[in-house]
């Protein structure tokens, strides 16, 4: 042996202490002892929330899956996922587990030099959350984007109205769809315009103005504790207006409106694209209002860079075709 190859005289043989473990400051001898083969089919059940459906995003069988489950239990003294339903819910040790195990595991493809995020192979289930009205306006093209982009992508669609960040972190979401008018303390782009117009039912007199319409019908309400977006710009210009339904689901409005009459504030495209199913008449809101905009919000949690790109791109292209 060389002196350039011998120890150092610290007792140390290229740097590295013999028999210490702990010189890089990670415990390398208890990880040694665990299976890290475990943490891939523990994110693929955390993000998915079903044995079957990480099974196969994996390409393990369900009874490997169930296995592997059984052993990360052990292995982190933890139930990891209850059965609730139907379904599985992450314990609270689990969902602190989620975004250092998509850190880590992003990190370790990387590492590795594995390819990237390719759409046209990825088989995962892809989750994005919105109101009922978005996902009446913007699903059926997000959905043809995705056939024709990532053939074998599964598109799940969570409804809601104002997101949290449990959204993010216990609901798996991967985007949320949300009005401008919300607040959201994660970076946000415009993914679509929209407007304020009056809607009414085709036996609406047909020589009457929008602000007529306003005035003289009976309204179809959204029943919110929130104060619907723009009334207050009538109850500050004081139009008399009446309120004859309160409903619970937006899309619920522009159907009783065609049906059954009245009159309603709607978004514009959720407006263009009911009256494909039930005839509306369309008129312009009277009063300056500002925008109804539709932002795009992805998980900050997410580590896979080319997978944040291709999701950002796909729900733009989406929104494109509107």
């Amino acid at each position: 042996m060389t002196a350039e190859e011998g120890p150092a005289r610290d007792g140390t043989v290229d740097g590295v202490r013999g028999g210490d473990a702990r010189v890089s400051g990670l415990p390398l001898d208890r990880l040694a002892s665990a299976d890290l083969n475990l943490l891939v089919p523990l994110l693929a059940l955390l993000e998915e929330g079903s044995v079957t459906r990480a099974a196969r995003r994996v390409g393990l069988s369900q009874p490997a899956m169930s296995h592997a489950l059984a052993r990360m239990r052990r292995l982190l003294g933890d139930d990891l996922l209850v059965r609730q339903g139907s379904g599985l819910t992450p314990t609270p040790r689990a969902l602190a587990l989620l975004a250092p195990l998509r850190t880590a595991l992003g990190q370790t493809a990387r590492l590795l030099d594995l390819p990237g995020f390719d759409p046209a192979r990825d088989a995962r289930v892809l989750t994005v959350a919105m109101t009922t009205s978005t996902a009446f306006v913007l699903a059926p093209a997000l959905i043809a984007v995705l056939a024709e982009r990532a053939p074998r992508t599964t598109l799940r669609v969570r409804t809601l109205t104002v997101p949290t960040e449990a959204t993010f972190t216990d609901q798996g979401v991967d985007a949320v769809l949300i009005s401008e008018g919300h607040f959201s303390p994660h970076p946000r782009e415009r993914l679509y315009k929209d407007r304020c117009v009056v809607v009414a039912g085709p036996g609406a007199p047909p020589g009457a103005s929008a602000l007529d319409l306003l005035r003289t019908l009976p309204h179809v309400v959204v029943d919110t504790e929130r104060r619907v977006f723009p009334y207050g710009l009538l109850e500050e210009r004081e139009i008399p207006y009446r309120v004859g339904q309160l409903v619970s689901d937006f899309l619920l409005v522009p159907f009783l409106v065609a049906r059954a009459g009245g009159v309603a504030l709607l978004r514009h495209r959720v407006a263009v694209a009911m009256d494909g199913l039930s005839p509306l008449r369309v008129e312009e809101f009277p009063f300056p209002a500002g925008g109804l905009g539709i932002d795009l919000v992805l998980n900050p949690r997410l580590a896979d860079e080319d997978f944040r790109q291709w999701l950002r791109g796909v729900l733009r292209e989406a929104a494109g075709r509107l």
